[in-house]
């Protein structure tokens, strides 16, 4: 679909308000030709009311007939027609503004939805996107274009839409007036339009180039501010203030550049413009002082076709302004249609039945996978695995060796390229992707806090959840009794990230959040990598509370939190190397006992 109309399809909610502006913007305008056509009886019947043909044979009678017209008839004559011709004025401003109010209101709201709806379009296909569409795009880019590139859309969708209906009916109407005050005339004025219209063009689809570039330019300024600001405390640390503050100064001036193009290449129609318009005046009053002369044209008629012309140019000169404004919001909307038109890599099916529960297995079966942005580098062929309902399965290995990525296509984070992944026998390709995740709790080595209270981050997904559920996950992850000491109990902000807490008091909010859930699948991904000793014990001691009667799958460096796992699974370079208990891979001589002795030897150095 074309840009322009793509844009407006969105307005289509609106279109009783489209269609009251559009009616309202053309009674403003119609008004607008009306105060051009009042010219004319001011200048013939008030200035000079001699000129009125409706009182001419009346100079014929006798002289003391002619002077009672010139002493009193004249004068009331012209205080009637003045009084007509000033309510006539008075009533068409009043008309003109408040149908021009109404009308730009209308307008507004419609553009300022119909953006809306589009903003809310772009944040919920991008909700959508698979792990693939974030590890291409950085953040930063991705919050430009949904804020920065719609705003652009925005204000061509706005405001200047409404310029555009306001100036556009303007136009028609004057240049109606034009060419009924004289035909000839008017056909003459108006051939400089092609030589306008033409230049503007070619200047609006630089514009939309140019707009483009500038988007870039303000999204990779964006990527470094958010960047620099979420890695604050790296910054500082090694003293990168002074490379941060150039690598911000560079891409601002790079921004700059645009943004000085673009202003060059949309003044440039202006001096174009009134170029024309300039030669356009001269030589009609060359025509008119010739024909004036010549009595085939009264002042009142040039009056008002040059003040109806001059109105005219306004709205020429406008015109092409917001139509260079139109060019650089196409040139924004580019980025947003791209993410609107990407192709979930991560599809559901239609009409795919939900899952409700989980009773039997999952089943990894004979699976094939690479990363899509890396087909010739990390790679799991032909693995198969079982996790039986209630069993405790371990991933274990070195690093590099598949375990996350094993985990991560359980969810369908991302989709496996052979094979399938079954839950108690259905293909999770074939299932409602909600209701799988429903099923599914799941606590990271990184874990994210939203800038919001303890209780909002517990309750997370599931709004209106009373506050002794909360509380009740809140003790049984350990985490209760520090809560409660802070300034405002589970009603305290935790800031950005949850950076106003512990690396263990995350943690047990976040098993807080997953005992909520209350999910029949848990997924630990390294819960406990980085935290110390002590704080590792309590969590050690809530992930136990969180992995009763539940099927759970582990993944863990540290050996020593998963000798009680039913089912120890071994993983290097996407393979499965080993499988068992703790004690049957110690009594072999292979990748588990090795790596179990070398972390308990570097564990018995660091205790010495």
């Amino acid at each position: 679909m074309n840009p322009s109309l793509r844009l407006l399809s969105y307005a289509r909610r609106y279109w009783p308000h489209l269609a009251g502006s559009v009616v309202l913007m053309a009674i403003a305008g119609a008004a607008q030709g009306i105060m051009a056509l009042l010219i004319k009886p001011i200048f013939d019947r008030v200035l000079d009311p001699k000129l009125h043909t409706g009182l001419t044979p009346l100079l014929a009678h006798p002289i003391l007939h002619r002077q009672l017209y010139l002493e009193q008839i004249v004068p009331l004559q012209g205080r009637t027609v003045w009084t007509l011709v000033s309510i006539a004025l008075l009533s068409v401003f009043l008309i003109k503004g408040l149908c021009d109010y109404l009308g730009n209101f209308l307008i507004s709201y419609a553009g300022f939805s119909s953006v809306m709806d589009l903003r809310n379009a772009v944040f919920d296909k991008v909700l959508k996107q698979g792990a693939e569409f974030f590890e291409s795009r950085s953040i930063g880019q991705l919050m430009s274009s949904i804020m920065n590139d719609v705003d652009k859309v925005q204000v061509a969708t706005s405001q200047i839409l409404a310029d555009f209906l306001r100036q556009l009916f303007s136009a028609v109407a004057l240049i109606i007036v034009v060419v009924s005050a004289d035909a000839k005339l008017a056909l003459v004025s108006l051939t400089v339009l092609p030589f306008v219209i033409l230049p503007t063009r070619l200047i609006g689809r630089r514009i939309r180039k140019t707009s483009r570039g500038t988007q870039d330019r303000q999204a990779d300024l964006n990527q470094i501010l958010q960047e620099t600001l979420s890695g604050h405390a790296v910054v500082r640390a090694f003293g990168a203030e002074g490379y941060e503050s150039r690598r911000f100064r560079d891409a601002a001036r790079r921004l700059l550049k645009t943004n000085v193009r673009y202003v060059l290449q949309q003044a440039i129609s202006s001096p174009v413009i009134e170029m024309f318009g300039a030669i356009t005046i001269v030589a009609l009053l060359t025509y008119a002082h010739t024909q004036i002369k010549a009595n085939t044209l009264t002042a009142g008629d040039f009056t008002s076709f040059v003040i109806a012309l001059l109105m005219l140019y306004e709205p020429v000169k406008r015109l092409v302004g917001i139509h260079n404004i139109f060019e650089q919001a196409l040139g924004a909307s580019q980025k947003v249609f791209e993410h609107l038109d990407h192709t979930e890599e991560i599809a559901e099916k239609p009409s795919a039945p939900k899952l409700t529960g989980f009773r039997r297995s999952i089943v990894f079966e004979n699976i094939s996978f690479h990363y899509p942005g890396a087909p010739n580098g990390f790679h799991i062929g032909g693995l198969h695995l079982e996790v039986k309902a209630g069993e405790v399965v371990a991933l274990a290995g070195p690093s590099g060796g598949g375990k996350t990525t094993l985990a991560n296509l359980v969810p369908r984070f991302y989709d496996v390229t052979g094979g399938a992944i079954e839950v108690d026998g259905r293909d999770v390709r074939d299932i409602g992707i909600a209701s799988l995740r429903a099923q599914i709790g799941i606590v990271a080595q990184d874990t994210f806090l939203f800038n919001d209270t303890v209780a909002n981050n517990v309750a997370y997904g599931r709004p209106g959840t009373p506050m002794a559920d909360i509380r009740r996950a809140g003790e049984t992850a350990l985490a209760d009794e520090f809560i409660m000491r802070m300034p405002h109990g589970y009603a305290t902000i935790v800031g950005d990230r949850g950076l106003k807490l512990s690396g263990g008091q995350r943690q047990r909010i976040a098993i807080a959040r997953a005992l909520l859930k209350n999910a029949p699948i848990l997924i630990l991904d390294e819960a406990t990598s980085h935290l110390d000793t002590e704080s590792e014990m309590l969590v050690q001691k809530a992930l136990a509370n969180l992995m009763a009667d539940r099927t759970v799958i582990v993944i863990a460096h540290r050996l020593s939190t998963i000798r009680r796992a039913d089912k120890i699974v071994v993983l290097e370079k996407g393979s499965i190397r080993e499988s068992g208990t703790h004690d049957q891979l110690m009594h072999q001589d292979g990748i588990y006992r090795r790596l179990h002795e070398l972390q308990f030897v570097t564990a018995g150095l660091a205790a010495e």
